[in-house]
């Protein structure tokens, strides 16, 4: 990956972790909890939800190491549960919505992505690789899968965890303590070993979504 390509995955990647985040934040606003707004972080602007090592210096590292797996984080959007109307699925929404935040953005892209097909912008340049245009658009709808389907994992402090928590009886607290308390341990290990079995059917939905082979 060039170092204008590596510059344009990471402002794409913040771009999402951002929208990923601002969702949960408009959620639990529309849901009866304004903690997020009274703190500034219903905005799109990336300096009020930069993490310095998850935003950027990790998913540098991880471009220049052609390490095959690209991920980040934004801070996350602060939100008091308690202050969410008194519906059972409250939580449920606010912990989903980023997932559904980054899932729309790479169905919009893909969208595009076809329209342009359609009308007949060349896929292939003049140096046999993909068009400018469809690289950007594929690097969107690519990096807003993997963040969605990366935080469907229903280990902490993945979004997943938190519908996962939602879901189960109250008959499951040890296990909830168990992932709680161990969940980065597992977390490394399902991205060293397990990850690489996700990644082809994320993959295969790129394919599916745009019409366009990686």
């Amino acid at each position: 990956m060039t170092g204008i390509n590596a510059i344009f995955y990471i402002i794409v990647l913040i771009m999402s972790v951002v929208i990923h985040e601002v969702a949960h934040g408009y959620s639990a606003y529309l849901l009866g909890d304004k903690t997020a707004y009274f703190k500034g972080r219903l905005t799109l602007n990336p300096l009020k939800h930069l993490d310095p090592f998850g935003s950027v210096i990790l998913p540098l590292i991880l471009i220049l190491t052609n390490s095959g797996f690209v991920i980040g984080w934004a801070k996350p959007v602060p939100y008091n549960p308690n202050n969410l109307r008194k519906w059972k699925h409250s939580e449920l929404v606010v912990a989903i919505s980023g997932i559904v935040a980054n899932l729309l953005m790479a169905l919009l892209f893909s969208i595009i992505i076809r329209g342009a097909m359609y009308f007949g912008l060349p896929i292939i340049s003049d140096s046999l690789a993909l068009s400018p245009f469809y690289q950007i658009t594929s690097i969107i709808v690519i990096t807003n899968l993997v963040l969605a389907f990366f935080n469907l994992i229903p280990i902490p402090p993945l979004d997943g965890s938190k519908v996962l928590f939602s879901l189960l009886p109250a008959r499951f607290f040890n296990f909830k303590v168990f992932l709680s308390r161990y969940g980065f341990f597992i977390l490394i290990f399902f991205i060293l070993f397990i990850w690489k079995l996700v990644a082809p059917f994320i993959m295969f939905l790129f394919s599916l979504l745009t019409g366009l082979a990686i």
